[in-house]
């Protein structure tokens, strides 16, 4: 807990969460269910799901008025850490991306009758969702540039379109679809977010792309996906017509804020399997890992950079709850490649301390390590989010960045 941004919400939640993630997830984390299928763990997750609503845990990130506390951004990114420091945590709290993500998106923006038939039912665990925006035949760097269509015929829209990387696509109940409605509007006017129920026909799941290796099932996984001719109502509409490149961007604010969070909570976890490694693990009779000055290094070097990553994430948090995303662009795209990187830094070490262990199932490490390399990437290439904060930073130096050379 990072006492300059506690509040009494988060001294009073975080122990209590903490506790629970160490005594029902933590015994979860082992060879069987972190080398395998999420459908072969997802059983006992849902069990688990059971002991936070009667614990009172569930929906925290959700108003007040459907069950949730409430809780401003910096307070939940505290909570999100917490959550982190097991890979069943956010989704046994169904805190989960990207259903989070698309929980805020329809509360504030979609129809009645898309909240009553599919936001109660996400909310309360019973359904997931998935996000479906990017397409390999285009630079994912330029959102703003993509194939998928949504053409008005009647009362419907008609979707043709290839994506893929839609995440937690296999066994959701709908997708948020990102398509050009306008066709002849500038760029970023282009896009619409349409809801679409999975089972429409035309939606075609083609696979599971393989991540490192490893295809993944349910939740933990990323799917290509064909939507041939797909009929879906207007009513189906998100927000307004051209505005999907302006949602996405809002939705992105706060996802930013949870996505970094995360990924201190596996940070400190890592060196928190790395510190106890280190003064357990023998070299010779009376000297540990720990008194090498190699490993002093990680250590120290691997505090440092968690604690700056999270003072810099909670700030941010902190002025978006004051001021607003747009007002704090410039620090969102600071966190993001900052934190992505201090993580698999300190998850690198931490596999290195532990020499041949590190890169087994046995522990959490090597799950992390292939699982969190696309931290750079996603959300934002770290390339793509540098070259926005440094044009940012020169142009009040009254340096025009966008000239040709």
């Amino acid at each position: 807990m990072e006492p300059i941004f506690a509040t009494d919400r988060t001294r009073e939640l975080l122990p209590k969460i903490k506790v629970f993630i160490e005594k029902e997830l933590y015994p979860l984390e082992t060879p069987e269910y972190l080398a395998h299928d999420f459908s072969h763990v997802e059983p006992i997750l849902q069990q688990k799901r059971q002991l936070v609503k009667q614990a009172g845990l569930w929906g925290l990130h959700l108003p007040e008025e459907d069950g949730g506390l409430n809780l401003t951004l910096c307070e939940f990114g505290q909570i999100s850490e917490v959550l982190a420091s097991s890979p069943f945590g956010h989704f046994v709290f169904n805190t989960q991306a990207p259903d989070i993500g698309n929980t805020e998106l329809m509360h504030k923006y979609a129809p009645q009758h898309l909240k009553e038939r599919y936001l109660k039912p996400l909310m309360n665990g019973k359904i997931r969702s998935c996000f479906s925006m990017t397409e390999p035949e285009f630079a994912g760097s330029n959102p703003t540039r993509m194939g998928t269509t949504a053409v008005k015929d009647g009362n419907d829209y008609v979707i043709n379109g290839h994506k893929w990387f839609t995440s937690s696509a296999d066994g959701a109940a709908f997708a948020v679809v990102m398509a050009v409605t306008n066709p002849e509007a500038a760029p970023h006017k282009r896009a619409s977010q349409i809801l679409v129920p999975m089972e429409t026909p035309g939606v075609k799941l083609v696979r599971n792309i393989p991540i490192m290796g490893h295809a993944g099932d349910s939740w933990a996984s990323h799917a290509e996906m064909l939507y041939e001719n797909v009929r879906v109502p207007q009513a189906n509409l998100i927000g307004a017509e051209g505005a999907g490149f302006l949602l996405a961007q809002e939705r992105l604010g706060p996802g930013r804020i949870h996505h970094c969070m995360r990924f201190i909570g596996i940070a400190e976890r890592s060196f928190d399997l790395m510190c106890r490694y280190a003064v357990s693990r023998e070299l010779e009779e009376g000297k540990v890992l720990g008194d090498t000055q190699f490993i002093q290094g990680f250590i120290a070097e691997s505090r440092a950079e968690i604690d700056a990553a999270r003072l810099l994430v909670l700030r941010t948090a902190h002025n978006i709850d004051q001021f607003g995303a747009a007002s704090v662009r410039d620090e969102i795209s600071m966190i993001k490649f900052f934190t992505a990187n201090m993580m698999l830094r300190v998850i690198d070490r931490s596999i290195q301390t532990h020499g041949g262990l590190g890169m087994t199932s046995d522990i959490l490490l090597s799950y992390w390590y292939a699982h969190e390399r696309a931290a750079r990437i996603y959300d934002g290439a770290d390339e793509v989010h540098k070259s926005a904060l440094a044009r940012s930073i020169l142009k009040g130096y009254g340096l025009d960045v966008r000239r040709k050379k």
